[in-house]
């Protein structure tokens, strides 16, 4: 059985080389990213992110034993077979096998990976002996009883509003490498589900038998996803095994899939319940990894393997060790249908932690490996001003059904901390936010079953700050002023002088600034008057004025929101918690979507 296969860079996909191998001077790759063609000497190296083989995984969550790698190679070369693990700081390499090869055409040859310690990356170092040697592909295989193989089949779930471009570009890679194309193994093992939150895909044009498009109501990822969850659920002319949530944003290796489903079909009786996440990386900067899972602590999000860079090997072995993990995001996150049942679904909170939340009740084991990634625009780039109600009401809901140790005075503190700190950015509608979302927790599970999801979040946008054009703005933009923002520091002794004047509110403003929408920081308001908040990707702006009264008035309505807290937190939580399971059932939710059994369509 065919495990992985081995890749190229492709145009318009990704293009960083050393995600795929490694080369000496005397390798050439060819003008369509098909082969590689040798000088004498040259080396190249696939220990990397994409064509490394992780067997410390594949042992653990699958029957996969014995393992042997298929190359199609012409002219005379040295085969190394060899595996690499991350001990500490240093990088243990093993040679397991050399072999000699040579052949005139170009031949499939097929060699096996044999080590008494099953540990990191297989990888594959191949040496040119003579001129004009090729490399022309290959993947990983073993032999595994067709007795022990799991049926797999995938339903991909998106959720999307107004983002036909980036729908367009997925259908057309998954309709290309897979949906279409009869030679590959997971045509017909894969469907795809789309739910229009925003009711402006042409479904005539872009769906069939395998991709299934409803208009649905403009009610977030929750709502989007989980009407994903319906449609599959009830689809009687594909029954999945796996739902594999993905956003519409995203741009996939069409590969992941099918590692993905490679996985699932040879795991472990142990593993029936196991789930397959997929790493973030950087859009902007392919090679750089943002997210490979997470774990919650309570709030205290912490993404794992942050930064990691993928064009080394340091940073693909650090990839093959596993951490704690929580959740994994729904950026691209395989899920077992098993665990979704019409009492089982997301909860109803719109945006903001209903992966989390999912994840949290759910999940047992998640596995992330190598090459199972999408790539997102990063998160440091974006800013929306209507967040600020998701988040601490969100983060309430989670903590309150997951972390029942989380106390009162724990919220407190990220209270306080959330409210100065939007002073600080004179962002005073973002503090109205704040509070509407602390108060509607208080008022319980009726609150999200009663309430119009999408009528509400129309409030909550209207009452977040509107980015618009810089030359709209009353102010001068200066795209230096902005840059110069991000050099802005202080000293000790000056960050105890400014956090004692209440970041300068306190003191008279003697500027104007520009600053960062999303990456600002209170050192940039110190003294300001009035500052222009840019975002570098729409190129909009919204300008925040320092205003006493306004920050004073702010601070006093904390007395009588901080005796709430106090006295009516813990009830609140439990009640929730008694309560939340009647917002996950699909009666709620078609209640909530306003979708009857009589009404749906597949396509």
């Amino acid at each position: 059985m065919k495990l992985q296969n081995l890749l190229m860079p492709q145009a318009g996909l990704c293009m960083q080389q050393d995600m795929y191998f490694r080369l000496n001077k005397k390798v050439h790759v060819s003008d369509c990213q098909q082969s590689l063609t040798f000088r004498k000497h040259g080396v190249a190296w696939f220990d990397t992110y994409f064509n490394g083989f992780s067997i410390e995984k594949w042992k653990k969550y699958t029957v996969v034993r014995e393992v042997a790698v298929t190359l199609l190679l012409k002219g005379r070369f040295e085969i190394q077979l060899c595996s690499k693990e991350k001990i500490h700081q240093t990088i243990s390499e093993r040679q397991l096998s050399v072999t000699a090869f040579d052949s005139e055409e170009i031949t499939a040859v097929t060699l096996p990976f044999r080590s008494y310690e099953e540990k990191g990356m297989y990888f594959i170092r191949l040496e040119a002996l003579e001129d004009g040697a090729q490399y022309w592909g290959g993947y990983y295989e073993a032999d595994i009883p067709e007795e022990a193989l799991w049926p797999v089949d995938i339903a991909v779930n998106i959720c999307t509003f107004r983002r036909e471009p980036f729908v367009k570009r997925n259908l057309e890679l998954l309709r290309k490498y897979i949906l279409q194309n009869p030679d590959h193994e997971m045509c017909g093992h894969l469907q795809v589900f789309i739910s229009d939150n925003g009711k402006t895909l042409d479904i005539p044009a872009l769906a069939d038998k395998q991709v299934h498009i409803v208009p649905n109501k403009n009610v977030g990822g929750a709502g989007g996803f989980t009407r994903g969850l319906i449609e599959i659920m009830h689809c009687l002319d594909y029954r999945a095994t796996h739902v594999l949530f993905m956003d519409d944003d995203i741009l996939i290796e069409p590969e992941a899939l099918y590692r993905t489903y490679t996985i699932l079909r040879c795991r472990k009786k142990e593993y029936e319940d196991l789930f397959v996440g997929g790493a973030m990386l950087r859009l902007d900067q392919q090679n750089i990894q943002v997210e490979a899972g997470a774990a919650w602590y309570a709030g205290n999000l912490q993404s794992r393997k942050s930064g990691v860079d993928l064009n080394t090997v340091d940073g693909c072995l650090y990839n093959e060790i596993e951490e704690y993990v929580e959740y994994n995001a729904w950026w691209y996150c395989c899920t077992p249908m098993s665990v979704v049942r019409e009492d089982n679904l997301p909860l109803p909170i719109f945006i903001r932690g209903d992966d989390l939340e999912y994840g949290l009740r759910n999940m047992k084991h998640l596995l992330l490996m190598n090459g199972i990634c999408v790539w997102h625009e990063p998160f440091e780039n974006k800013y929306s001003s209507f967040l600020e109600y998701y988040i601490l009401r969100n983060l309430l809901y989670d903590d309150a059904l997951h972390c029942p140790q989380y106390s009162k005075w724990q919220f407190l503190r990220r209270l306080y901390g959330n409210v100065i700190r939007q002073l600080f950015y004179y962002r005073y509608q973002n503090v109205e936010l704040i509070f509407r979302g602390v108060n509607d927790f208080f008022k319980g599970a009726d609150f999200l079953r009663e309430t119009d999801g999408e009528k509400l979040h129309q409030e909550i946008m209207a009452a977040g700050y509107k980015a618009r054009p810089v030359e709209e703005l009353e102010m001068p933009f200066e795209y230096p002023a902005y840059e110069r923002s991000f050099g802005e520091n202080d000293g000790r002794l000056h960050a105890v002088f400014r956090l004692l004047t209440f970041n300068g509110l306190l003191l008279p403003a003697k500027r104007n600034n520009t600053v960062s929408m999303a990456q600002c920081r209170p050192v940039n308001f110190y003294r300001a008057k009035q500052v222009i908040q840019y975002d570098v990707i729409s190129k909009k702006a919204f300008i925040t004025e320092k205003r006493i009264g306004k920050s004073l008035g702010y601070l006093f309505r904390l007395i009588p929101m901080t005796g709430k807290i106090l006295s009516q937190f813990e009830r609140t939580k439990e009640n929730f918690r008694r309560d939340a399971k009647l917002l996950t059932t699909e009666s709620c939710w078609r209640e909530y979507l306003q979708i009857v059994l009589q009404e749906e369509v597949y396509v």
